[in-house]
């Protein structure tokens, strides 16, 4: 990884809101919403945690979340889950990857999210 983790450009792996939509369920994806805890009560994809970049950072510490684990980094507009794709990859998730266009294509696919 050339660029530091931290860094909010790049490209790192992506799934569409649509592609995201049909995986969800008992046996899908974690999805971790890393956009503020006021943009996540305004809406979110059913089953998201929100969870900052340093709630994320300890999670991976105390082994929460397995590393073969699929995990769907979001924020608002595939920005801020840049950063926590490559934390979660160079924690040894080995299925990290952003929602393509955050939840502004998640929104625009007219797809359904709670409060």
């Amino acid at each position: 990884m050339g660029l530091f983790w931290w860094l909010p450009f790049g490209r790192v792996p992506e799934i569409t809101a649509a592609d995201l939509k049909r995986k969800l369920g008992k046996h899908g994806p974690l999805l971790v919403d890393v956009r503020t805890p006021g943009e996540f009560a305004s809406g979110h994809i059913k089953g998201a945690s929100s969870m900052s970049i340093s709630q994320l950072k300890r999670a991976l510490a105390a082994g929460d979340i397995e590393p073969s684990r699929e995990v769907v980094a979001v924020c608002l507009s595939a920005t801020r889950s840049i950063p926590a794709v490559r934390l979660l990859q160079q924690s040894g998730v080995q299925n990290a990857k952003q929602l393509a266009g955050g939840m502004r294509a998640w929104k625009g696919a007219g797809l359904p999210t709670t409060k």
